[in-house]
């Protein structure tokens, strides 16, 4: 279970942690497992009785098990493979590093160019340091001066505080420092004055109606400030230019990036639907031929002393734990091909057109009957586990969806209704959206048994906002 819940990105990770925990395990290099289950067999599953010791310890005395196993080293063999000749690729291997900047660095930067005495600067690397990722200042002054007085035994006024932040504030980006958006927003206006009277009018908006902006009082706007929709279009254009995260966009390094790696590939091959796994998902393992070999050679010796039977219960052991860990990586594959091709050969049409609104009904339950596996494993799949198309990367839970009746009393996905619902809202005028009410009226008209509150809940789930705040000019 636990491996069928690592993601694709981080199995050879997980396979290379085995690899170093147990050196019985490696991977295949010519591709063949050598029928790894098979052949460490019962030929090396000895018998307690093999291990008894009769007799003196002399009658042990000639017998080298140097060529069994060397203490202090699992890998026996392992020099044998290697050609002196040749250094390990690895180590000349040269990664290259993305160098940045990253945003604290920049603002640290710029904060030297400012010529402080010792305190004052560390009174301002602490405000620098209270600045977020997106830019923003969300520490009060009240508690920067607190952590100034326990932290640092510096003694600073709320004025000398803010005189500081006011500094910092006319750093780059454009908006840092801020303690809100509509502070973030007019800092970058402000910096823009003198370049017409757009700017003008939208330092305006932000300081006077800024609540009425936000929830596109429009018409307010234009009353107080005696523009037409022309105008008042100008300001907005000017407005929704500006950044509201200053911070967003400096020091990728500090921010995580998410690369989506596909679990599956399906690919339409002249009408027939092909499915298969990302080669990350089925490595090809195999238990070492060095531990085999230790084993074979104690097999055919005929003394066998404590030394050797410690030896050989060891090697048995990694052996063991490596044939556990091949298997569990088979059935993980097995698993996820057989949820996979399920879901592909219920949504059919779906995978062969890219439209939503042919997806049918399906829940864990449907998938779980068809390949006899428990629901939580099927869930497991579909939560973590991603499938790449001719129209996209899906998460495998897109495709499940409960059912809703149309007037004719056939089942339809919640799916395509919501894909319905959507196309309605960009299809609509933007001057006068559609209201919840009158999307639900469409719907019906359309067949879908559907009340107006499901018609909410599936907007909000697209996250798609009330009419009002979908008004445009």
């Amino acid at each position: 279970m636990k491996l069928l819940q690592v993601p694709t990105a981080n199995l050879e990770e997980r396979i290379k942690e085995e690899m170093e925990e147990n050196p019985a395990l490696e991977v295949s290099e010519d591709g063949h497992d050598d029928s790894l289950t098979e052949t460490v067999k019962d030929e090396f599953e000895s018998s307690e009785d093999d291990f008894e010791t009769e007799g003196s310890e002399d009658e042990y005395d000639n017998i080298n098990i140097s060529e069994y196993v060397s203490e202090g080293d699992d890998e026996v063999g392992d020099y044998k493979l290697r050609d002196d000749n040749y250094g390990d690729p690895d180590e000349q291997k040269t990664v290259p590093v993305k160098v940045e900047t990253s945003f604290h660095e920049l603002l640290a930067d710029q904060l030297g160019m400012l010529n402080l005495d010792d305190r004052t600067n560390k009174i301002a690397e602490q405000v620098v340091g209270s600045i977020d990722d997106d830019g923003y200042l969300r520490r009060e002054t009240s508690s920067i001066k607190d952590d100034l007085a326990f932290r640092q035994n510096i003694d600073a006024s709320e004025e000398e505080i803010e005189s500081l932040i006011e500094k910092i504030q006319h750093f780059d980006p454009p908006g840092v420092a801020a303690r809100t958006l509509q502070e973030c927003l007019l800092l970058q206006l402000y910096r823009k004055l003198g370049n017409g009277r757009p700017v003008e009018l939208a330092i305006l908006v932000l300081e006077d109606y800024f609540e009425e902006f936000t929830k596109k009082h429009y018409e307010k706007i234009q009353r107080g400030l005696n523009i037409d929709d022309e105008g008042l279009k100008e300001v907005i254009n000017q407005i929704i230019k500006l950044n509201p995260k200053p911070g967003g966009n400096v020091g990728g390094l500090n921010r995580a990036e998410n690369y989506i790696i596909p679990d599956f590939f399906i690919v339409n091959n002249n009408g027939k639907l092909e499915l298969s796994l990302n080669s990350k998902n089925a490595p090809d393992l195999r238990i070492s031929e060095g531990y085999r070999d230790m084993l074979k050679d104690y097999d055919r010796g005929s003394k066998k002393d404590k030394r050797q039977k410690e030896a050989v219960l060891f090697i048995k052991q990694k052996i063991d734990a490596a044939k556990w860990f091949i298997d569990a990586i088979k059935q993980r594959q097995q698993t996820l091909s057989s949820v996979m091709g399920t879901i592909m050969d219920y949504q059919n049409e779906f995978f062969m057109t890219g439209d939503e609104t042919t997806l049918r009904p399906m829940i864990l339950k449907d998938i779980a009957e068809r390949t006899n596996l428990d629901i939580s494993t099927v869930s497991r799949v579909a939560n973590s586990k991603f499938v790449q198309t001719e129209f996209g990367t899906y998460r495998l839970k897109f495709f499940f969806s409960e059912s809703l009746s149309t007037d004719s009393g056939e089942e339809v996905s919640t799916r395509e209704v919501k894909k319905i619902l959507s196309d309605m809202v960009e299809g609509e005028s933007k001057k006068r959206p559609l209201s919840d009410e009158r999307l639900t009226e469409l719907l019906q008209e359309k067949g879908y048994n559907i009340a107006r509150r499901t018609v909410a809940k599936y907007r909000e789930q697209l996250n798609i906002p009330v009419a009002r705040l979908r008004k445009e000019l």
